[in-house]
């Protein structure tokens, strides 16, 4: 008996992994997280399976289902939306496993950032303008931030910002990342994004904020922020560069930089 915690994408049903379905057609439980996952993704599962939306549940809840399921021998699917490493609460379930040694095993997915990134047809990383991008959130009731962790902290690198679970905090970025970004610097808000009912509000540090609000947008929605948003005029990257040679593309000569 095996906890597979699979990560199911951003929403659409098609970005779960191969392996993460796989796992979902074979196991006989499964715990999915309801306000996020596709219920598309959970009808993957054989018939007959015990399948619960643990959203209404607290942690203690869904840790007796899977001792439930580890005494009967029945392996559970744990899904998660994006990819579980992030914001995914895994690492509270794992250290109950682990005091229960019950065996667990984590099958990654697409992250809300790396979803958002391709419905724009962006790259977040580009050269000369910023090579870094950081996954962050701001503090809300359920969650303080670690001190050091701060917008002013991670602006000063000029990285391109991933702003998760901040949504009703816009106004705060906003004015956190202004002195550091500047008034005219890209910002995208995605809302559900990659499901049907998906949108995208662009604007800048200047306007974002007017053009959000009138949308309702409370949850369920992810803010992007940098200079690779609206960049045309940037540097080809080294890499397929004519010139650079490597291991597997030598120079003429047999040479490699």
């Amino acid at each position: 008996m095996t906890v597979y915690f699979i990560g199911a994408g951003p929403g659409a049903a098609d970005l779960i992994t191969v392996r993460g379905l796989k796992l979902i057609q074979e196991s006989p439980v499964c715990l999915y997280a309801g306000s996020l996952v596709p219920e598309e993704i959970v009808k993957a599962a054989p018939e007959g399976a015990r399948v619960i939306d643990t959203a209404p549940m607290h942690l203690d809840e869904i840790m007796e289902e899977i001792k439930a399921a580890h005494a009967k021998g029945q392996d559970v699917a744990r899904v998660h939306s994006g990819d579980p490493c992030l914001y995914g609460a895994i690492a509270e379930q794992i250290r109950r496993l682990k005091e229960l040694d019950i065996p667990f095993n984590v099958t990654p997915g697409v992250s809300a950032y790396a979803g958002m990134a391709a419905e724009l047809e962006s790259e977040l990383t580009l050269a000369g303008v910023s090579q870094s991008i950081v996954l962050t959130r701001t503090a809300v009731r359920a969650s303080s931030m670690p001190e050091g962790e701060t917008l002013e902290n991670f602006a000063k690198t000029g990285a391109t910002l991933a702003i998760h679970l901040s949504i009703n905090n816009l106004a705060k970025v906003i004015k956190e990342l202004k002195p550091h970004y500047g008034e005219d610097c890209p910002v995208v808000v995605g809302y559900r994004v990659t499901w049907p009912d998906q949108q995208f509000v662009h604007g800048t540090l200047a306007d974002i904020r007017d053009k959000v609000k009138p949308l309702g947008i409370t949850r369920t929605a992810l803010i992007l922020v940098g200079r690779v948003l609206s960049q045309d005029n940037f540097a080809d990257s080294h890499l397929y560069h004519a010139d650079h040679t490597h291991v597997l593309r030598p120079a003429a000569d047999g040479s490699i930089d």
